[in-house]
This record gives structure tokens, C-alpha cells and sequence, in this order.
């Protein structure tokens, strides 16, 4: 299929779901109850992306505190707080996984009330390094930030076994922090910012080893501040030599904000590689019209065969627990990408 569409992975969460997922909402009702409650959300974000007429759909993340604390419910080791509504959670003790194909389970419930294909998305040990280990509390488990990064491995390489074993074909690896090295400013915070790509590139290789026959995918995005915009700035030139090493079958690139760059990067990929385009815009009030959306895609068209080419938001519609975007209006922007497909379809099919 030509301009296949998915999600990032998250969706906006309803007041209902963040109350679930609050630890006294647990603590008052019980785990089976939270979860019979949480089955019969999560049913509801699927059959709304089905709707909607995507193709390849995920759970909306409503069962995580945040798009990178799934790895406290895999493991054992961490501590989690919350600053106001947001959880922050803090490696405290040596990982033990005693919850493991957490991600595989998952996607097994949206593949049984669907018909659309499943996608989970995990976050990399990169990213889990800087936001989870800190120099105080976590050094007694692990003496430095890079060796809880390598820890991580194994028990990722874990849950893409469990995923294959599942059936489930298409995983995602999330990465905002990568992207970041876009940002000449950010550049300046490290002694030497290409070592950090090349550890970032290094890690995820590691835990990619061995599955080819998974569609695997990372996501970049500048930080997805919702309503408040990102964080980066700047063309993704800096950081394509260290993506080019990267193993995936695919690239998720944001490309609707106005800071993301221009398309010509994107002949610096290998050709065989496939590329998720960022053309529907996730943090702002705008519903982009699926004309709009086709623009996007023809300018990446100017430098990318169509077969190479998926479609997808910028990012997740919901990077925070707290994030406050209506799914009426996630809802709405997914219809129009849909229809921009279409569109696409019938001019280059």
C-alpha cells in the first residue's frame, strides 16, 4: 500500500484515564478493577484510530504514567514521584525484570479488538539514561549514566523476543533526545556531542541485533511541549551521518513545525530505508486540512519515491500524563490524514 498512516503512539488521555492511572485510584479500587476499567478505555481509543481509517494504530498509551515510564512497570529498581500530575521516575536500585513482554501483552489486546495492525513503541536506553539515572540516587546501582544505558539492553532485546514471538511486526523506538543534537545549542552542552549520537546509535544497535523481520522504526521529534510548542530547533543535517548507521527499517521525522528543516536531508537515508513523514501538526490548535497534508507530502516528494513514504503526526498527541489536547481534535487531525492519503493515493497509485 502507498502512504500507509499510523500514529506516533500516544493519544490525548480523557480525565478518566489520568485518574486510573493515579497510584490512589489503585490503591482505592484494586489492580483487577483499574484494569477492567483501563480494557474498556483502551477498546475506545482503538475503535476511534479505526474510525478515523488509519492503518497501523497503537493503544494510545493510556496504561503508562509516560511514554518512558513503561520501563518501571517491566522492572523493578525504580522510584517513582510526581511533580504536581507529572510522574518522575528515578532508577534507586540494580533492574530486575519481573514483569517482562509487558509491551507484547499490550499489543495483543489491541490486535484482538482490531483490524488494523498494532504498533508499540518502546523508549531508548539513551533516553531512559538521561532522564532516569541520577548522580545521587542511582549511583549506588549503577556508578555512572552510561552504565545503566547498557543495562537496559538486555531487558529491551527481552520485549522485542516477546513482540516477534507475539506476531507483532512493527516497534518503535522513541528518541527525542537525538533529535535534540539538531539544536547547535544543545550541541554546546556536551565536551563532544558526537560521541553521545554515536552511544545513542550505539545502544539501540545493540538491542536491534537479530530482528530483521521486525518493521522496526525510530521516532525523533525536537520535544513535544503540546500547546507550549518544542524545544529544539533547527534542520536534521547535524545528526543524518549517525541516523545512516542507525538499523532500523525506518525513520519517524517531524516535518510540520515550522523549525524542522527542509526535505532534501532526506537523500542522505539509505535508499532502503523506509521514511515516516511528520505532516499533521499535534501541538497546536490548527486542524490541518488534508490539502495542507498533501503539500507536506509533495515537497518530500520532490526528494523521496512515494513507495518509501508513510504518514504520521509530528509526534504523540499526549508526550505528558498531563498534556491537555482534546481527542476530538487528535481525532480530527487523523481523519484528515486518512484523507490526504487517499488523495495521495489516487495521483501516484
Amino acid at each position: 500500500m502507498l502512504f500507509p498512516t499510523t500514529v506516533v503512539g500516544s493519544m490525548p488521555r480523557p480525565s478518566f484515564v489520568r485518574d486510573l492511572l493515579r497510584p490512589e485510584t489503585r490503591a482505592e479500587l484494586g489492580v483487577d478493577e483499574v484494569t477492567r476499567r483501563m480494557d474498556a478505555a483502551v477498546a475506545y481509543v482503538v475503535a476511534m484510530q479505526e474510525t478515523a481509517g488509519l492503518d497501523i494504530i497503537s493503544d494510545g498509551e493510556w496504561r503508562r504514567l509516560s511514554y518512558i515510564g513503561v520501563i518501571a512497570d517491566i522492572c523493578e529498581g525504580f522510584e517513582v514521584t510526581f511533580k504536581g500530575d507529572q510522574p518522575w521516575t528515578t532508577a534507586v536500585a540494580p533492574l530486575q525484570a519481573t514483569k517482562p513482554g509487558i509491551v507484547a501483552r499490550e499489543a495483543l489486546f489491541v490486535r484482538e479488538h482490531s483490524r488494523c495492525q498494532p504498533k508499540v513503541a518502546l523508549p531508548s536506553p539513551y533516553l531512559l539514561g538521561l532522564r532516569m539515572w541520577d548522580e545521587e540516587r542511582s549511583a549506588a546501582a549503577y556508578p555512572t549514566r552510561e552504565a545503566f544505558m547498557q543495562a537496559l539492553v538486555p531487558v529491551l532485546r527481552d520485549e522485542l523476543t516477546a513482540l516477534r514471538e507475539a506476531g507483532i511486526r512493527y516497534v518503535q523506538f522513541d528518541d527525542p533526545h537525538l533529535c535534540l543534537f539538531v539544536d547547535p545549542r544543545v550541541r554546546r552542552q556536551y565536551d563532544d556531542p558526537a560521541r553521545e549520537m554515536d552511544l545513542c546509535v550505539g545502544l539501540l544497535n545493540e538491542i536491534l541485533d537479530g530482528f530483521d523481520d521486525l518493521e522496526t522504526a525510530v521516532h525523533l521529534c525536537r520535544r513535544n511541549k503540546a500547546r507550549q510548542g518544542w524545544v529544539g530547533e533547527g534542520g536534521y543535517g547535524p545528526i543524518m551521518p549517525h541516523l545512516a548507521r542507525l538499523n532500523v527499517r525506518a525513520y519517524m521525522l517531524e516535518f510540520a513545525i515550522p523549525v524542522a528543516g527542509d526535505y532534501d536531508v532526506l537523500t542522505q537515508l539509505p535508499d532502503d530505508r523506509r521514511i515516516g513523514l511528520g505532516c499533521v501538526d499535534c501541538r497546536g490548535e490548527h486542524i490541518d486540512t488534508a490539502e495542507e497534508i498533501v503539500a507536506r507530502v509533495a515537497g518530500a516528494l520532490e526528494f523521496v519515491d512515494a513507495d518509501r513514504l508513510f504518514l504520521h503526526p509530528d509526534c504523540g498527541f499526549a508526550p505528558g500524563s498531563a498534556a491537555d489536547i482534546p481527542i476530538d481534535e487528535a481525532y480530527a487531525k487523523l481523519t484528515a490524514e486518512v484523507e490526504a492519503a487517499r488523495i495521495l493515493r489516487e495521483k501516484h497509485g
